[in-house]
């Protein structure tokens, strides 16, 4: 175990490092680190087992942008640290993103540590809590833990976050505190408040029990979280003193944008550019298509239901020049940028969503000289930092 204080991140693994801002959490825990001469560590969250999250990607065919799901061929269940990584993944992987390394072992786990390398060459330490020679030390002190039914905390803190009108991604009397988890086969199947544990097995806190055990197996003193984290984190702010541990510093986890190359965009437009507001960007200053459209009604004299036809050809051709003047404000915006705003936003809003929520961590990882980029802006203080791609 490190004696050296740890700031931590980490994120159930996915293929290709998938979202990219697993790449964010890194950097920032690693600046962090920097700064306070702490150890970083990449928590490899690889006993979860929500094999949908891990195994759906995005990839690319040309400029386009493809989904595509994984198959594993292991029971339900089953955590993602033990999900088979054979030569057909690697080549389904390979179509996707081009050439990748060869896994360092033949599972989701050994195909995300070889990955990573690019991110443990700069000090980031990757930290599984599968291996049997941190976890199984832990076993009798997770033991007493589970005998102090600290599912009543969570659940009465539950009740305390939904009045104060807070969110909660997880609700305690729905998902389970405990489970068992097989470190063979890594099997992992909900444990019942009193039901024994099979011999053999090892206690697996659920997620919102899973910060008291990473600051049980490491010295951690803060962790850089993303929102939804933040939300679920709270569940157990009361159950520290319960088990004898101290409760670390959140940090947010900052958003990454990587911009185009010779693309002038400033944090302020970003919402502007994901609603396609593009006068907020840069507005038309000249006269627009619809007001040469005079404010006119139909002569009284005209039967009705030609006056009721004048007014609807009135109004679509009013909407029609409205299609005018908004392409007026996005050719004032392609000036303000430096280039079209429409293909920016889709270039970092894919599928409508944050680019770092959507692509995976791989191109990111290939390029040193981004990687260097994003983490000399990660100084603790930006929420949301851009970068020029190189």
């Amino acid at each position: 175990m490190s004696s050296r204080p740890v700031i931590a991140t980490g994120q159930q693994i996915g293929a290709g490092w998938s979202p990219a801002l697993s790449i964010a959490k890194a950097l920032a825990a690693l600046a962090e680190a920097r700064r306070t001469g702490a150890e970083a560590v990449y928590w490899l969250a690889d006993e979860d087992h929500d094999r949908t999250e891990v195994a759906s990607v995005v990839g690319w065919e040309g400029p386009r942008l493809l989904r595509h799901r994984f198959r594993f061929d292991t029971r339900p269940g089953t955590a993602t640290g033990w999900l088979p990584w054979t030569p057909q993944h690697q080549a389904e992987a390979t179509r996707l993103w081009g050439p990748l390394p060869e896994p360092e072992a033949p599972t989701l786990r050994g195909h995300v540590l070889a990955l990573g390398q690019p991110l443990w060459e700069r000090g980031l330490r990757p930290f599984s809590p599968t291996h049997a020679a941190v976890r199984e030390p832990i076993q009798a002190e997770l033991e007493r833990w589970r005998s102090l039914d600290l599912e009543i905390g969570l659940i009465r803190q539950a009740d305390i976050l939904k009045a104060q009108g807070a969110p909660l991604p997880l609700d305690p009397r729905v998902q389970a505190a405990w489970f068992s988890l097989d470190p063979e086969t890594g099997r992992r199947q909900r444990l019942e408040a009193g039901e024994a544990l099979p011999r053999g097995l090892w206690l697996s806190p659920g997620a919102a029990l899973r910060p008291l055990m990473q600051s049980l197996l490491l010295p951690v003193t803060a962790v850089v979280l993303g929102p939804s984290e933040r939300a679920y984190w709270r569940l157990c702010e009361p159950l520290w003193d319960l088990v004898g541990l101290t409760a670390p510093k959140i940090l947010p986890r900052p958003s990454v944008f990587v911009v185009p190359s010779g693309i002038q965009v400033a944090p302020g437009q970003l919402d502007a550019l994901r609603l396609g507001a593009w006068e907020h960007v840069g507005s038309w200053t000249g006269p627009f298509p619809t007001g040469t459209v005079q404010e006119t009604q139909p002569d009284p004299a005209w039967p009705l239901p030609i006056q009721e036809r004048f007014r609807r050809e009135l109004a679509r051709t009013r909407t029609r020049l409205g299609k005018l003047d908004r392409r007026l404000h996005r050719e004032a915006a392609s000036q303000i940028l430096g280039g079209d705003p429409e293909w920016l936003r889709q270039t970092l809003f894919p599928f409508g969503r944050p680019q770092e929520r959507v692509i995976p961590g791989v191109p990111w990882l290939r390029s040193g000289a981004l990687l260097e980029a994003i983490l000399d802006r990660m100084d603790g203080a930006h929420p949301v930092i851009l970068v020029e791609e190189p």
